[in-house]
């Protein structure tokens, strides 16, 4: 019998994950709280369109009040701010024996781990670029390192399993004892995404004003020094390299390392990052907290500064609310705080 799969929430990671296992002949049924989506992929299929691959996939899937029984693997899809509300609706959902697979941006892991428990918790981390573009279709705009490992560092059958189920969205998915170092590295570079939010601009035209630079390279230093203070090592993916924003690291790699980034976005079809489609398209709050602004905590916590973290975090705050343009003149708070830094 093929082993059931729960995907909870199937937008743009989700979304693309489901479509592409259930092509594969896994036994998938996605979760999602948007009904003429959840509709739309059941009758008509999920239409995966985008420069990678282009087809469409009936993926059956129900909104969260149609879940019934218990699931053995339960994959968390859904925006971060989301995690604990999610949590409680399949808790009741998933097996003894079972986990939950954190497909997300950020440390959600944590929070996981503190409801379902250690041993119950799996962690992933992903890179390829998706969006949601509306009932029944996502973008799958490039491919991206995707890498999956326990939280505690062992290997065990299971990991081994969803290694491989893994491998049938990305054939150079990543086996990890070190999952922490990915999440990390990803932390790095979300903060800077963040930053390219700021304004209208594509994330390449972002990477490539040297105006804005010292402002990248400002955030990532904040996070390996938190990173630090943690005794994790980040692990570089898709070009970028945590280890040249480490404490005390030189400059030069470091810009490198953001002119890599330029490059790196320059070749996809999703040419802004899913907080703008947030901020600009979708009009609802971002990530920002449960992402970004943990850093700021858990730096705090260890007596570690961040600045330009505190600073972004208030500013993502002040376009929600309608209190800041989506402008340069926002973005150039942060590169007044890099200077004063």
């Amino acid at each position: 019998m093929r082993t059931p799969i729960l995907i909870w929430g199937a937008g743009a990671i989700g979304g693309t994950l489901g479509a592409y296992w259930v092509r594969a002949g896994l036994n998938v049924t996605m979760v999602d709280v948007v009904e003429a989506h959840a509709t739309a992929c059941s009758r008509d299929g999920l239409a995966i369109t985008g420069p990678v691959e282009e087809f469409r996939q009936v993926v059956p899937t129900i909104t969260p009040d149609q879940v019934i029984g218990q699931w053995p693997i339960i994959v968390l899809a859904v925006k971060a701010q989301a995690t604990e509300a999610a949590l409680a609706m399949l808790l009741p959902h998933l097996a003894p024996d079972g986990y939950v697979l954190s497909a997300q941006n950020g440390l959600n892991e944590i929070a996981i781990a503190k409801a379902v428990g250690d041993a119950r918790t799996m962690g992933c981390f992903v890179n390829f670029g998706a969006d949601w573009l509306g009932p029944g279709e996502i973008l799958f705009g490039n491919r991206g390192a995707v890498v999956v490992g326990e939280i505690d560092g062992t290997t065990q059958g299971r990991t081994r399993q969803m290694h491989a189920w893994l491998q049938l969205f990305e054939p150079d998915a990543v086996l990890t004892e070190n999952i922490w170092g990915y999440l990390w590295g990803k932390l790095a570079y979300g903060a800077m995404l963040f930053a390219t939010a700021l304004t209208p601009d594509s994330m390449t035209a972002n990477f490539d004003d040297p105006r804005r630079t010292p402002v990248f390279d400002g955030l990532a230093r904040e996070v390996m020094m938190v990173a630090a203070a943690r005794g994790v090592t980040p692990i570089g993916f898709n070009g970028f390299d945590p280890a040249a924003f480490a404490p005390g690291a030189p400059q030069g790699p470091a810009y490198a390392s953001i002119a890599a980034l330029a490059e790196f976005n320059r070749h996809t079809a999703k040419t802004h990052s899913g907080i703008y489609r947030d901020l600009a398209v979708r009009k609802r709050q971002t990530e920002i907290d449960p992402q970004i602004g943990i850093i700021a905590q858990l730096g705090a916590e260890a007596g570690v500064k961040t600045p330009l973290i505190s600073r972004l975090v208030d500013l993502i705050h002040d376009i929600e609310d309608g209190k800041r343009p989506m402008a340069f003149e926002t973005f150039a708070v942060l590169i007044d705080v890099a200077k004063g830094a």
